[in-house]
């Protein structure tokens, strides 16, 4: 393999790996507040 071949690939992967940080960035706190709605709400009926 040639230099240019690694380095478009170590490029792509720095997309993608950019991408998938800028997802998780946008719905981190929203995402956490859901799952822990949910999580209380099982713990609440579970308990009754």
């Amino acid at each position: 393999m040639s230099d240019e071949e690694l380095e478009s690939r170590q490029e792509r992967r720095e997309k993608k790996l950019r991408r998938k940080r800028e997802r998780i960035a946008k719905h981190g706190k929203n995402l956490a507040r859901v799952y822990m709605d949910a999580i209380l709400k099982r713990l609440g009926r579970g308990r009754k």
